[in-house]
């Protein structure tokens, strides 16, 4: 695993314009901001140099003006690490808190969007065949969304699964106020799905896949897996079944996530 740079490290010397951001409550740097837009090609070409500098390349979207486009407190101290946690053990207790019968809303009618999955957790989803190398889609990605309102941030971690934890990031905070739990499962994904943790926002994931879901099986197992994830991308979306989003999903090389 490639160890995370530190700020007691010199900075590349080809870097560009930018700042090291400091989080509110804090006195320590814990990620570095470009100070222009980002254009294509910005994100990949840091992206192999990874395993010299010890820096993550996140592309921050929705940037204004100075603010700090993560949102990050560092008073916020309710974050454990990534190896603390199994991935197949976090989902499972994500889904029986989202579908088990303690919650109010648990009638059989109000849980048909499950269908056909239904209520019992189905595990994990079986590897599927990757349709290329990891490292194109992810650039490709990257190139689509430096199109909008991003910034190239570097922060100093393993992986992409790690960068969110490195920087405390609580986006998923209404759902789960524990960082690392969610980095345990993307860095799942990274193995599973040929995951890349390409961009980010104050409550949005976008990650780049090599290994999407070919068949309906497997995209309904995916799923279930994205539910006990992110609950709201079938409760607060257009796609508000596992039917219609495993329709979505099946062979999709991005999935965005999005956190109430």
């Amino acid at each position: 695993m490639v160890p995370a740079m530190t700020w007691d490290d010199a900075l590349p010397p080809d870097i560009p314009e930018g700042r090291l951001m400091i989080p509110y409550n804090g006195v320590t740097p814990v990620y570095w901001l470009c100070s222009r837009p980002a254009a294509a090609g910005d994100w990949s070409r840091w992206r192999p140099r990874h395993h010299q500098s010890g820096l993550w390349p996140l592309l921050a979207l929705n940037v204004e003006g100075d603010d700090d486009p993560f949102g990050i407190d560092a008073g916020y101290d309710h974050i454990t690490t990534v190896e603390q946690h199994d991935t197949g053990a976090v989902l499972a207790e994500w889904w029986q808190g989202i579908t088990g019968d303690d919650l109010d809303v648990k009638a059989a009618s109000d849980l048909g969007y499950l269908d056909p999955v239904g209520v019992r957790w189905p595990g994990l989803t079986p590897t599927p065949d990757r349709q290329g190398p990891v490292e194109r889609f992810a650039d490709q990605y990257a190139d689509a969304l430096s199109a909008g309102q991003a910034r190239l941030a570097l922060v100093p971690a393993t992986d992409g699964a790690h960068a969110l934890t490195a920087i405390s990031w609580t986006g998923p905070l209404n759902h789960d106020n524990d960082t690392a739990r969610f980095s345990a499962v993307v860095r799942d994904w990274q193995r599973r799905f040929g995951a890349t943790v390409v961009g980010l926002s104050f409550d949005t994931l976008h990650l780049s896949i090599a290994a999407p879901p070919a068949t309906p099986d497997l995209a309904l197992h995916v799923t279930a897996e994205h539910f006990a994830f992110c609950p709201d991308t079938i409760w607060q979306s257009n796609t508000d079944t596992f039917s219609t989003y495993a329709e979505a999903i099946m062979g999709s090389n991005c999935w965005n996530f999005w956190w109430d």
